[in-house]
């Protein structure tokens, strides 16, 4: 459920400054998501509504038989939802074939202030951007960890720590 408080009828729950009818509402009701972004605002959206038809449709097909819809919605209608913060997204524009979006997503739940910290997993198919997994907190690392003594990774020769390791 949304605040009332602090947002008006109007504005879109993801928080965008822009109406429902122009941000989120659209997606709602079925038009595909242009952006991984844009889904990720969506699903946030369909929890401060208590969508969850909109968030069980818009997970990727082959991961839905894991749909727990009885916590989902206790979540979603538990909680008042306060806001989305958009950390980062990699690739997720129209014509990629994957996205990932970290957000910090705001809720309060028995009177608590807490957060939902998540580096999300997005891909396109047929059409439409699906969700298709989440890691609670940011992005795991790719690469090894360059350790202060070794060759820094940039190629100069030097220590990272006499490199790009070196304090500001």
């Amino acid at each position: 459920m949304t605040d009332s408080t602090t947002q008006t009828a109007a504005e879109c729950p993801c928080r965008s400054g822009r109406p429902l009818d122009a941000c989120c509402g659209p997606y709602l009701a079925g038009m595909p998501a242009p952006t991984a972004e844009a889904l990720m605002r969506s699903r946030y959206t369909a929890f401060a509504t208590g969508n969850i038809d909109y968030l069980h449709d818009t997970l990727l097909p082959s991961t839905r038989d894991d749909f727990n819809r009885e916590e989902i919605e206790a979540w979603a209608n538990n909680s008042v939802w306060t806001g989305v913060e958009i950390r980062s997204t990699e690739a997720g524009q129209p014509g990629d074939g994957e996205g990932v979006v970290e957000f910090v997503a705001r809720f309060t739940m028995n009177g608590k202030p807490m957060t939902h910290h998540e580096t999300s997993r997005f891909t396109h198919q047929d059409g439409r951007w699906y969700y298709v997994e989440g890691f609670l907190g940011t992005r795991p690392r790719s690469g090894p960890k360059v350790g202060r003594n070794d060759p820094c990774p940039c190629g100069s020769g030097k220590k990272y720590k006499k490199c790009h390791g070196a304090a500001a």
